[in-house]
């Protein structure tokens, strides 16, 4: 449109959208417009990414992708999360989607040393209509990051990002004690030193006379958590540099981010490097793009987070501790060294943040270089090729003079260990592509050719003996020296090589009659290195199609803006049939044989493993239907998908005779199902110049089913039953406290009451596992001369869990050694009968039981964004082309029927919380 510039110096113009400017979708292999793809699939732009203070790019994912299931269970600063894409797929293999940067597979396990600040855009492949073209590597969908790149013939642009973060603990409802509760308690059982037995380590309170109210009153009370967990800051700062000239344009950019876990001792730096550069022959027919990716990580690590070790793990100290304890007690490792005691937790633990050292270094390459020439106006070829390097380094170290060495090994003074592992993978894809265009017809014909390699090297060592005079963590200044004399100071050196490959070849097909009807073809055969040759190959494909309503005639003139039915069924499959990497469970097809002690003592070979020459990968069949639709002028707009999926050819392991003196072979047994809805949908309540107000859910239900159980029963303790979910619970059922004599009930096999269960005959299958249901978000986006305000509500429904936190917080064996919830003071006595609180003098407190098995179920305010930018008519003459303010909230609320620190989490016990993060942000635009 043209307006005449006429007497006004001020022209208004409000830009309104143009159906020529089609969104975008990227498929991997190819890229199309939503109108003609037929595929489910979810876009995000670097709007919802950006600008988070998450260490790890999956994390900011959480809630805005229907069937996107991500759990994170570890605070820790760039911690590993969970991603499961519409169900669980497998049962012990790989359940992540492929994860693709700039067209190169990358970790999915290992996000701490990139910058999500680089991400332009994701794309997350649902159905099998977009992954089936990628073969034995799509089973559990694809997720397809793109980074950003410069504009032609642009002028350098300087874009700076800054963020000041602050984290802390999240709250928890467990009633925990202070000195006042814990000594009246123990001074009742005569324990501790509320009884007047003590500690050894304060001989002064083992008085033998239990401690009077006035001197309980006096105690002091230490809230270890404040002690152990902090309120870590972090910042985040990222410089994006762009230009272009007629033929080619960059994108460069300079990341520097450093956190403090809330957790002492735990920390994150990195520091990121990335160039993208993109250009074109002057004639346009040769097309390149390079992206290279530079990143450097220092992850400090507090180490046995999770476990049950006491001078271990920190958790005791913060958890656990004893209230009236003080840190300012604590009598160095020396004397720690001359007891274990369970109530010194807290001082274990300070002696091991302060003589022991866990570090790991990490240098990370992503790079790739594309390149397509138009050999005629219909036929392209094209070519990409790209890698993903991991070097990690790991430090583990103890001090010669720390609690923990002097007590276990007091002869070695000290260790430290040091590895380094070397992780290479290479992969690419050759295609040629035909288009053309006849009438109304339009065809797209493709052939593919991949190649993937992946290599694995690591090495390390273990020296004993270390002098305190001269060492440092992680150099070998201070090694004492191997002594023949000493069986002590022997060091230990271990080295692995590992390789892993893939070939395919595969082809698409795409049809378009006049933008209304749609039909697409994939075809793939690929090959793994970890099967026999006699089945190394396998065949995956789909179809899918398309029917662009809206385009109809009749429907001219309707409320649709857009309405779109799609539907497509095809198989993938999933190579890693076990553990998380590619390198795992490679020779499970062969028989081994290994040396061992035989008859009167002499050397014998024997059969190790039985091979499985038939084994092969996992396939996965999915069905999917939707509609895309936008209506009232796209006020409301969204998508609406049903779908199936079956795992077949599940890998687990099959009872055979022991003639063999070996009881299972690794087999393709059983399968599993996942049934389900996707629904994703917003809707403009006001869409005005100034004012912009709107609201969106994304949301998906899904129902997971086992079936041809490997067992004569139909059932496998620790997976599941026939029928029944991945997973599920199988245990004595809990029915409370009995009024009458406060031992505990419980229901047998067949529902009757019963203090005393049999552990073998009345378990039961309880319907509930660990994966939700049902799961989403809804948010507000408002928008206002300037000001915006966004939320993001997240929701899990369905998902049970063992409170084990809360089992040792009421553990009456806990008494004089643990800090316990203040709960254990309604315990059963003959006056306090109704209560759900065994007596502590109960006789079946160790049956084990679905007791702590509790809902898991939350809402929270996982973000919330508010903040200013200011209009250019403000910004001339500043130099200044964008200036932005803002302030974000994570995870600040919570409810939920669990009493833990973080109701997201699906870790066990004393693990390390996720926290809540406020923080405060700038960007400037040159």
């Amino acid at each position: 449109a043209e307006r005449t510039v006429g007497s006004s110096n001020q022209i208004s113009v409000v830009l309104e959208s143009d159906s020529l400017l089609e969104e975008v979708v990227v498929t991997g292999y190819a890229v199309t417009t939503k109108q003609k793809s037929s595929i489910a699939s979810t876009s995000l732009s670097a709007k919802t990414i950006e600008d988070r203070p998450n260490a790890s790019l999956v994390q900011t994912l959480s809630g805005q992708v229907p069937g996107l299931d991500i759990s994170t269970n570890s605070g820790q600063p760039g911690s590993n999360s969970l991603v499961q894409l519409r169900g669980v797929n497998s049962i012990n293999g790989n359940t992540e989607p492929l994860f693709l940067m700039d067209g190169v597979p990358i970790n999915e396990d290992n996000f701490r040393s990139l910058n999500p600040n680089e991400v332009a855009s994701i794309t997350i492949l649902k159905d099998a209509g977009a992954t089936a073209i990628y073969g034995n590597r799509g089973a559990n969908g694809v997720v397809i990051i793109k980074t950003k790149r410069g504009e032609k013939g642009a002028n350098l642009k300087v874009n700076y990002t800054g963020l000041l973060s602050f984290s802390s603990l999240q709250d928890h409802r467990y009633n925990l004690m202070n000195s006042q509760q814990y000594l009246t308690l123990e001074r009742m059982q005569g324990v501790g030193r509320g009884g007047g037995v003590g500690h050894a380590l304060f001989p002064d309170t083992q008085t033998g006379t239990p401690l009077t109210d006035t001197e309980i009153a006096q105690a002091k009370t230490t809230d270890w958590m404040d002690y152990f967990f902090r309120t870590g800051m972090t910042q985040n700062h990222t410089i994006g540099l762009t230009s272009g000239s007629q033929n080619s344009s960059q994108y460069t950019s300079l990341g520097y981010f450093d956190q403090e876990g809330i957790l002492k001792g735990s920390n994150l730096k990195r520091f990121n490097l990335r160039n993208n550069i993109s250009g074109n022959s002057s004639n346009e027919k040769f097309n390149y793009s390079t992206s290279v990716s530079l990143n450097y990580s220092k992850n400090d690590e507090p180490t046995s987070i999770g476990t049950s070790g006491v001078n271990q793990n920190p958790l005791f100290g913060a958890n656990s501790a004893l209230p009236y304890f003080v840190p300012e007690d604590y009598p160095g490792g020396r004397v720690l060294a001359q007891s274990f005691v369970l109530a010194y937790a807290p001082y274990y633990i300070i002696d091991k943040l302060a003589t022991s050292v866990a570090l790991e270094e990490e240098l990370k390459i992503i790079a790739s270089a594309n390149g397509s020439y138009k050999l005629t106006d219909d036929i392209t070829a094209s070519i990409n090729a790209g890698i993903d390097y991991e070097s990690v380094t790991y430090l583990d170290s103890q001090h010669p003079i720390s609690r923990n060495q002097l007590r276990f090994n007091p002869n070695v003074d000290g260790f430290q260990s040091q590895s380094s592992d070397r992780r290479l993978t290479f992969n690419s894809t050759s295609s040629l592509r035909w288009d053309k265009t006849f009438g109304k017809h339009t065809f797209g014909v493709a052939a593919y050719l991949e190649y993937f390699k992946a290599h694995l090297r690591n090495f390390g060592f273990t020296q004993n003996g270390l002098n305190p005079k001269t060492f440092s963590p992680g150099d070998g200044s201070g090694f004492i020296p191997d002594s023949p004399d000493d069986d002590d100071k022997v060091d230990t050196v271990f080295a692995n090589k590992l390789d892993a490959g893939l070939l395919s070849y595969f082809g698409s097909f795409d049809y378009d009659f006049d933008t209304k009807y749609g039909l697409s073809a994939t075809v793939r055969r690929d090959a793994s290195y970890r099967f026999a040759t006699t089945n190394r190959w396998g065949t995956f494909w789909s179809v899918s199609g398309r029917w662009n309503i809206s385009n109809e005639d009749f429907m001219q003139g309707s409320a649709f803006n857009n309405l779109k039915l799609r539907a497509s069924y095809g198989t993938t499959g999933n190579q890693r049939i076990t553990g998380n990497t590619y390198f795992s469970g490679a020779d499970l097809p062969f028989s081994f044989y290994g040396t061992g002690v035989g008859y009167a003592g002499q050397e014998q070979i024997f059969l190790s493993q039985i091979g499985n020459s038939t084994l092969k990968w996992e396939t996965v069949a999915q069905f999917n239907v939707g509609v895309d639709f936008g209506v009232f002028n796209n006020r409301l707009r969204g998508s609406l998908d049903y779908y199936a999926k079956k795992t077949t050819d599940l890998f687990q392991d099959l009872p055979v005779s022991a003639i063999n003196a070996t009881t299972q072979i690794s087999s393709n047994t059983g399968s599993l199902t996942n049934k389900g809805f996707d629904v994703q949908l917003e809707y403009d309540i006001v869409k005005k110049e100034d004012l912009r107000v709107s609201v969106n859910t994304v949301a998906n239900y899904n129902e997971n089913k086992l079936s041809d159980i490997p067992s004569e029963t139909g059932e496998i303790i620790g997976i599941g039953r026939n029928g029944g979910k991945i997973g599920e619970y199988f245990a004595v059922r809990y029915a409370g406290v009995n009024p009458a004599n406060g031992n505990l009930l419980f229901l047998d096999k067949d529902g009757n009451l019963t203090e005393n269960p049999d552990a073998d005959n009345d378990r039961v299958w309880t319907g509930k596992n660990i994966t939700p249901d049902a799961q989403g978000s809804f948010g507000l986006n408002v928008d206002y001369k300037g000001f915006f305000l966004q939320t993001q509500f997240n929701y899990v429904i369905g998902v049970d869990r063992f409170d084990f936190d809360y089992a040792g917080y009421i553990d009456r064996d806990d008494i004089g050694d643990f800090n316990l919830s203040s709960d254990i003071l309604r315990a059963w006595t003959p006056d306090n009968r109704i209560t759900d609180i065994p007596s502590l003098d109960a006789t079946n407190l160790d049956v084990s039981s679905d007791r702590f098995l509790v809902p898991a179920d939350y809402l929270r305010l996982r973000f919330v964004t508010l903040g200013y930018s200011f209009p250019n008519k403000y910004l001339e003459n500043t130099g200044f082309s964008k200036v932005r303010l803002f302030a974000n909230a994570e995870n600040m609320l919570t409810f939920t029927k669990f009493r833990g620190f973080d109701a997201s989490s699906r870790a066990g016990s004393r693990s390390y919380p996720t926290p809540k993060t406020i923080s405060f942000g700038i960007e400037l635009g040159l």
